[in-house]
């Protein structure tokens, strides 16, 4: 099979992933209410874990420091610029009916998903079986931060088929990563997309979302709710050991 064809149907499969939202359809609205904070919980632990452990930590591989570092408060800076045109731009002098921040999340993941095709194109380059076992190491990881993703978007506003359609664009530009990362080698653009996507994630959690989680005055469920942000951390870390057999 050409290289090409395997990058394709493995960046859509990718991108397919942005339907797990669809499992809380089935769920009723007092349920989804209740399963909504704990998945903007689980998505900040996810996105600050996913941000330091695996993008910010691949980029200090061949980047020095002071470099990656540097990028990272770029990425950020980009995302608080960004954020602050939406919110002008959606939220002038009225409420806003979604707010920014689910927007900037697909932004981000939208980012780390082109990442993510560019990671796969080189893996398949590189060998047929690689390639496989990447994509499905990349999937493995996407399936629970779509499905926090998708909570926020739903937390944000949105309705559940524009959270599912946005989403699913969003995660389709793994696909033109793929594609690119076939037709030029890009390895050094990529390595400086990871510290500026990881300063993005940062910003997402620590200025979107963790400030959401501190809006609730029940200690219990804010306990709770902490305990989902340590299992997101905890699940970046425990797949980039499985991915590279140590911390």
């Amino acid at each position: 099979m050409n290289i090409l064809v395997w990058i394709l149907a493995f960046t859509f499969i990718d991108g397919l992933v942005a339907f797990v939202g669809a499992v809380t359809l089935l769920l009723n609205e007092k349920t989804l209410r209740k399963m909504l904070y704990v998945m903007v919980s689980f998505s900040a632990g996810a996105l600050l874990g996913g941000g330091l452990l695996h993008l910010l930590a691949e980029s200090l591989t061949v980047l020095t420091v002071d470099t990656a570092f540097l990028i990272l408060i770029a990425g950020f800076s980009v995302f608080f610029l960004v954020e602050r045109f939406l919110h002008w731009h959606h939220c002038h002098e009225r409420e806003c009916e979604v707010h920014e921040y689910s927007y900037m999340i697909l932004f981000g993941d939208g980012i780390h998903n082109f990442i993510d095709g560019l990671v796969i194109a080189a893996a398949f380059m590189a060998d047929v079986r690689l390639g496989v076992v990447t994509s499905f190491l990349i999937i493995a990881h996407e399936i629970p931060q779509e499905l926090g993703d998708f909570g926020v978007l739903l937390h944000g506003g949105m309705s559940k088929g524009k959270a599912l359609f946005y989403n699913f664009l969003s995660q389709l530009t793994c696909v033109l990563g793929g594609v690119v990362g076939y037709l030029i080698p890009l390895e050094g653009f990529k390595t400086l997309m990871l510290p500026f996507a990881a300063g993005g994630f940062l910003y997402i959690a620590a200025s979107d979302l963790i400030p959401e989680l501190h809006k609730e005055a029940d200690m219990k469920k804010a306990m709770i709710s902490f305990m989902f942000f340590l299992i997101g951390v905890g699940l970046m870390l425990a797949i980039k050991i499985i991915a590279h057999g140590g911390a």
